[in-house]
């Protein structure tokens, strides 16, 4: 039993010392504060450029995403910013479309017609889009709903009087 007790005692004394070494004592602090002093300046210039590089590449891609998912090239992404962004995207999408409808051979003079209204009601539907941009979010919301539910409407008659 006392050998048995005694090597407990041995552990517990093992596991005090474990735990006093790995205490951040003042020469441990000092210690790493030097070691950071020669660390930091040589690798600073080895990982600077890579890590300016990462973002770069980062912000590419991300750039790539977001101008894949409005459905414009990356070049054009400067021009649809802000919350409304995609559906000024998707304004300026429908508005090629009406051009193409007005040049395409078989117009007939209801395609014209509906052409040009189509064609204001883009312009108001895009000046409602940067009116909200300075709105409350609900307010917002409710604006890129209503705007986003007349696009729709315009989109499908576009889509039918080209024939898709």
């Amino acid at each position: 039993m006392r050998g048995h007790r005694h090597s407990r005692d041995k552990a517990a004394e093992a596991a005090g010392n474990v735990e006093h070494e790995s205490a951040l004592t003042p020469k441990k602090a000092k210690n790493a504060v030097r070691v950071a002093k020669v660390i930091i300046p040589a690798a600073v210039p080895v990982v600077a450029p890579l890590a300016v590089r990462a973002a770069g590449v980062a912000r590419d891609a991300y750039d790539r995403y977001q101008a894949r998912r409005m459905g414009i090239g990356v070049e054009q992404l400067s021009e649809y910013t802000g919350r409304g962004g995609a559906l000024l995207a998707r304004i300026a999408g429908a508005a090629d479309g009406l051009t193409e409808l007005r040049r395409s051979p078989k117009v007939t003079d209801d395609d014209l017609t509906f052409a040009e209204r189509g064609r204001s009601t883009l312009e108001q539907l895009a000046a409602s889009v940067r009116a909200a941009e300075r709105m409350p979010a609900a307010r917002r919301k409710a604006a890129h709903r209503a705007v986003a539910a007349e696009l729709e409407h315009i989109e499908s008659q576009l889509l039918h009087r080209l024939g898709i």
